[in-house]
């Protein structure tokens, strides 16, 4: 069932659309207003699929209705419906956002035609921001500690900007949901956003993972291959355990960082790049510059933006917020019921010391919903938790 709102001053128009709308499909439900007052506060007041709006009308005209329902409900297309001596008028309501525009007295085939290109576009914007939650709730953060609210902060204000951010923190306490975050509040956000883990990939490999090669460059390279940073291109390459790069490697992000620049192996040619840099890692990366086995000024033009992620025990009051979240998405994953742990269970897990950060309690809460009794109790965290 698809709702059409038709706002039109002329009855006789208003019958003409119904008439070819009702004989094209039977599950388009159309609803009239007389004027644009009336049509802003039907959209303001009900769900509609497409619109049609004269651009003539008395009290407020066709452009102020657009205007408004863009404000309003900017995701619902607009198609304006025009006499032969408002064609200029038409133009500029498409750079307003219109979706398309009708001349009078309206083409059958055109009409049927546009409303199902509307209606196709409708379902796509409403699945592209359903799929746009779905991704941004999969890298939700979860916490509101001093710790935590800090590093918020810190990302609402770098997101939008180019500036490379180094995320460090110990295993499992959450680099890699930073790094998600700092993408998608970004303009970058429509952009591909590449993950590379340089630790689990073989030093012999990591040049070509990241910058492609040429075809018979080394053995086994049988064609040309593009590297992340080129289908990284427009978004985020975000290097995870940046501190397992090979000297090698480095000095080549190093160039692509000062130049914006890369080279395929077994290449001379230069490739450019538009690329936002992420990098994350457990190490100290001062001592490994002390130690040589870090490359100082590599280090300088990564760490613009510093974000260090505490450990869970540096956040223990974020728990009871923490077990509730995986509490109900691992039920869900399962297919089986939550379950609520008592506040005794809750006060076990925040005495608990998780060596392991967020992804161990996340596997401390998925035992405890599996094998824990119908409430997860202070008995049961002692049974499962340090298992």
């Amino acid at each position: 069932m698809a709702n059409l709102l038709i706002i039109e001053d002329e009855s006789a128009i208003r019958r003409v659309l119904v008439k070819i709308l009702a004989e094209e499909n039977k599950d388009y439900k159309v609803t009239e207003a007389v004027d644009g007052l009336e049509g802003i506060e039907l959209v303001r007041d009900n769900d509609f699929d497409l619109v049609l709006c004269d651009i003539k009308m008395p009290k407020m005209d066709g452009v102020e209705v657009l205007q408004a329902m863009k404000k309003i409900k900017p995701e619902i297309p607009v198609v304006m419906i025009s006499g032969h001596g408002d064609l200029d008028t038409a133009v500029n309501t498409m750079r307003l956002g219109a979706f398309d525009y009708i001349s009078k007295p309206p083409d059958l085939n055109r009409l049927l035609n546009t409303v199902r290109n509307a209606l196709d576009r409708k379902t796509l914007v409403v699945e592209n921001q359903r799929l746009k939650k779905k991704v941004s709730k999969n890298y939700e953060m979860i916490g509101e500690s001093e710790l935590i609210t800090i590093i918020k902060n810190i990302i609402e204000k770098v997101a939008p900007t180019d500036a490379r951010v180094l995320i460090t923190g110990q295993n499992g306490t959450g680099k890699e949901l930073v790094a998600h975050w700092l993408h998608q509040k970004s303009d970058r956000s429509k952009g591909p956003f590449i993950e590379v883990n340089c630790a689990a990939i073989p030093s012999e490999l990591i040049e070509s993972e990241l910058f492609g090669h040429v075809k018979g460059s080394f053995t086994g390279a049988n064609k040309d291959r593009a590297g992340k940073f080129e289908a990284a291109n427009g978004g985020t390459i975000f290097l995870d355990e940046i501190g397992d790069m090979s000297a090698n490697a480095q000095a080549k992000v190093l160039r692509a960082l000062q130049e914006n620049k890369i080279q395929r192996v077994g290449s001379d040619k230069d490739i450019k790049v538009d690329v936002r840099i992420l990098a994350a890692t457990n190490k100290n990366l001062k001592q490994e510059i002390e130690d040589k086995k870090f490359r100082e000024d590599l280090y300088h033009r990564l760490a613009v933006i510093l974000i260090n992620v505490p450990s869970l025990n540096e956040r223990r009051e974020d728990i009871p917020l923490l077990v509730e979240h995986f509490a109900h998405k691992i039920a869900k994953e399962q297919g089986v019921n939550t379950k609520n742990f008592t506040d005794k269970a809750i006060k076990q897990l925040q005495e608990y010391d998780w060596t392991g950060n967020i992804r161990e309690l996340r596997n401390v809460v998925e035992r405890l919903i599996i094998l824990g009794g119908k409430e997860v109790s202070e008995k049961d965290v002692q049974s499962f938790a340090s298992k």
